[in-house]
């Protein structure tokens, strides 16, 4: 794995970049992390409501981690959403799964969709990996249909295999090959 422990710019573009979260990003991170329907779509280690001192933790951890493995999509300089990866292990070491969210006012302009694209990009140039997947609560309409814009391919359903707010769901799971 790489050293990637400084801040890191992943993506500079015209609408938007995708770097290291850093001090300062704090006040917009709650603003648009703390939503229901956000929330709604992410596994439970994510709170709600999302404060200013969750934001404070998250952005001291996610700084922590060598290498960094947690980006934040900034938009005019705010931090409007989050991207990140898991390296597998063991047997699952060439592969990587990938998760991603984006404050609400930003859904259907197609950020997320490049941003997803640009972030893939970069997992494949700068780490020994050979699958990138994500795994897509069955109501996520919205994330399934950026992996599929993104190249993703859906490989499979299980059914029943999540819990969230005491609601049982199937979970869906899209993969991209660098060989693709």
């Amino acid at each position: 794995m790489n050293d990637i422990s400084s801040p890191v710019c992943v993506y500079e573009g015209i609408e938007f970049s995708i770097r290291s979260w850093k001090k300062g990003d704090e006040e917009s991170l709650a603003y648009h992390a703390n939503n229901k329907k956000i929330y709604n779509n992410l596994k439970d280690i994510f709170p709600h409501p999302y404060t200013i001192e969750n934001a404070n933790f998250w952005i001291e951890l996610a700084n922590s981690k060598n290498p960094i493995i947690d980006f934040a999509i900034v938009v005019e300089k705010k931090a409007i959403g989050g991207i990140g990866f898991i390296q597998g292990e063991d047997v699952y070491r060439l592969n990587m799964e990938i998760g991603f969210w984006i404050g609400e006012e930003f859904w259907g302009k197609g950020i997320m969709t490049l941003a997803v694209k640009q972030f893939v990009k970069w997992l494949f140039e700068n780490f020994k990996v050979i699958r990138i997947y994500a795994s897509v609560f069955a109501f996520n309409k919205g994330s399934m249909r950026v992996l599929e814009k993104a190249s993703f391919s859906m490989e499979g359903r299980f059914k029943d295999a999540l819990i969230k707010d005491n609601l049982i769901i199937d979970e869906y799971i899209f993969s991209i090959l660098k060989s693709e």
